[in-house]
């Protein structure tokens, strides 16, 4: 299966030799304050006393992320960063991008974030594209070409209802990465279905965050991506 993946991102990368122009997009207002100041202040606190080292893989975003306690061994062969925090939205990347992206210099980005805008927020996928465009834009201007690997939002029972949305999103952030040689779609939707449709028993009590099991899913995946790589490479990496 992982060779299957693999050969799929790297048919997909070999389509988009060039990066085309981030669409120029209109941002909504964020809907409130954004609220991990505390978390990102530890972070800051932690680099502080330990900078971790540049060239690693960052993986960024909500709790899906921040959550992942296994990230080191799942990924031996690889120096990570987990820079999760809460249960944060696109925009709340964006907002605290200088401190959990930027210094970190990271040679290639792992981001999940999206369904909570959904969710909590209750953007439409058109603005939560805007704010990832945003995030984007952000990374070209601060890290260059560094690779970007979107991981898709994820079904989970408490909110199934809004698949089709998250389908949406999804397919918007395909297309941005089908013109570009920085960005790639890591697809763990079909993974986390079941035959019938429905999400398989890989949740904690709420429904939403997964179990050991549900990353064990996950971690091949998006694996067997980083391992195909991008024609793209992080500047001094």
């Amino acid at each position: 299966m992982k060779r299957i993946i693999a050969s799929l991102v790297l048919l997909a990368s070999a389509a988009c030799a060039t990066s085309a122009p981030l669409p120029d997009l209109a941002q909504t207002a964020p809907p409130r304050p954004p609220r991990f100041d505390d978390a990102i202040a530890a972070f800051d606190a932690s680099d502080k006393a330990a900078m971790p080292p540049k060239c690693a893989t960052l993986f960024v975003g909500a709790s899906s992320i921040r959550l992942w306690k296994s990230l080191k061994e799942d990924f031996p062969d690889r120096t990570v960063i987990n820079r999760g925090f809460g249960g944060s939205t696109v925009w709340e990347v964006d907002h605290y991008f200088d401190h959990v992206v930027a210094p970190y210099h990271p040679k290639e980005i792992v981001f999940y974030a999206g369904e909570n805008d959904l969710w909590i927020d209750k953007r439409t996928p058109d603005e939560i594209y805007a704010d990832f465009v945003q995030f984007m834009r952000l990374k070209e201007k601060t890290l260059g070409a560094t690779p970007v690997w979107y991981i898709s939002a994820k079904p989970s029972k408490q909110r199934f209802e809004q698949l089709g949305l998250q389908a949406t999103l999804n397919a918007k952030v395909k297309a941005l990465a089908d013109t570009r040689d920085d960005l790639a779609l890591i697809d763990v939707v079909p993974a986390m279905l079941k035959p019938d449709g429905k999400p398989k028993d890989i949740f904690v009590e709420d429904n939403l965050h997964m179990t050991p099991a549900g990353y064990a899913l996950w971690t091949p995946i998006v694996d067997a991506a980083l391992d195909a790589g991008q024609p793209a490479k992080a500047p001094g990496c």
